[in-house]
């Protein structure tokens, strides 16, 4: 075998075993309705893409606020502004993103809410 081709299939070896960003995202689904989240808790793998589609069954509105889950996180795709996702009454969203190690809480910041039960954690080991 030539130098040449020796090197380019060592270059393709190398890119066919490129780090976590390069890998196609995992989805997860988080459901949302008057008044609570599935799944719950959300299991996620740090360092690993993943898209999460925000589904919301209700009527109402409703978010998903996770302030710090979202600052540690670094997003490719879509937005959570303010560390929330708002979703309008059927509404769907998703965010792609990769997250970091930790334990992350999550509610809806609409008044009372939370207090209905409206409360996720997201553990990323």
């Amino acid at each position: 075998m030539s130098f040449s081709r020796l090197a380019a299939v060592a270059a393709l070896s190398v890119i066919g075993f490129s780090p976590a960003a390069a890998q196609p995202a995992a989805s997860v689904t988080i459901t949302a309705w008057s008044y609570g989240f599935a799944p719950n808790p959300i299991h996620l793998a740090a360092g690993r893409p993943v898209t999460l589609v925000f589904v919301n069954r209700s009527g109402s509105s409703h978010d998903f606020t996770a302030s710090a889950f979202f600052a540690a996180s670094s997003i490719s795709a879509g937005a959570a502004p303010g560390g929330e996702i708002e979703l309008g009454g059927h509404e769907t969203k998703s965010i792609t993103l990769v997250p970091r190690a930790g334990t992350y809480p999550a509610h809806c910041s609409h008044f009372l809410h939370s207090a209905f039960g409206m409360k996720d954690t997201i553990v990323v080991n």
